[in-house]
């Protein structure tokens, strides 16, 4: 798999709709073992909703991380003293390879794990940082079998130059599997899956959507034969507004998400 080259403005075209998930996840995190807690969010992406867990626990410390100079230099400018006496600040790190070098009351992932290969393999190191009665909580998408990634898997199957560039159907396992994993590791798991029905607005708005996050990696290895890329981008928009067509009202377009809220022993 391809690590590709970010473009926050894309990503945050649809910041609202990719916002709720990590809304509903934080409704589901308990409170939090320490006065002034450590939080890390792995994966924080442009720090946009990083900087919402202030709100949530305005005491805090909060380390966003993510692998993508493109992104964090967008989340630099909400780095700094928090309203509530806590602060927020950024980090380069890869979720593959992070362990955390001091204990933490919340570690957070949102949209993040499905792009760490063996992400379950990660979980020890991670648990094995909190606090007694802190947590760990992730939200995947669950998808990864809906027309807008099978046909970009089809699409890119046959090109060579794409070859091992996507991430294949298992990139996220099980809801059964996560609740296992966790619950193995000693904690209290509240895994479930949610699938929202976002109802886009625009011309091809579902292209639009994974243009800034599933068809990255394209975008990336391609990036340097344009007019390679624009055929591969022309078939695939055909194929999308087939897939998910265009109402009245806008595009109706199905997205399943798998969340976990696991918790240690106080």
């Amino acid at each position: 798999m391809t690590s590709p080259v970010w473009d926050p403005a894309q990503y945050l075209r649809h910041a609202g709709p990719r916002a709720r998930p990590f809304a509903d996840l934080l409704a589901r995190v308990p409170d939090l073992p320490a006065e002034r807690p450590r939080i890390a969010d792995l994966g924080c992406g442009p720090g946009t909703l990083t900087a919402t867990l202030a709100e949530r626990w305005p005491t805090a410390h909060i380390t966003g991380y993510d692998s993508s100079t493109e992104m964090l230099a967008g989340a630099e400018s909400l780095a700094g003293p928090t309203p509530g006496g806590g602060g927020l600040d950024f980090a380069e790190a890869d979720a593959r390879t992070w362990t955390p070098e001091e204990t933490h009351d919340l570690i957070i992932s949102n949209a993040t794990l499905q792009w760490v290969p063996g992400h379950l393999d990660r979980f020890s190191d991670w648990i094995a940082a909190l606090a007694p009665g802190a947590t760990f909580a992730f939200q995947v998408p669950g998808n990864f079998d809906a027309p807008s990634h099978r046909l970009l898997r089809e699409l890119a199957a046959a090109d060579p130059r794409l070859s091992g560039v996507l991430r294949h159907a298992d990139a996220v396992r099980t809801p059964v599997e996560y609740h296992a994993a966790l619950t193995a590791l000693g904690c209290a798991a509240d895994v479930w899956e949610t699938t929202y029905v976002h109802l886009l607005q625009g011309k091809d708005a579902v292209l639009e959507w994974v243009k800034g996050t599933a068809l990255r990696p394209v975008l990336t290895a391609l990036s340097g034969d344009p007019a390679s890329r624009d055929v591969f981008l022309t078939d695939y928009r055909v194929r999308l507004r087939e897939a998910y067509p265009a109402t009245g009202h806008g595009t109706p377009f199905p997205f399943r998400r798998i969340f976990a809220v696991a918790s240690v022993p106080g």
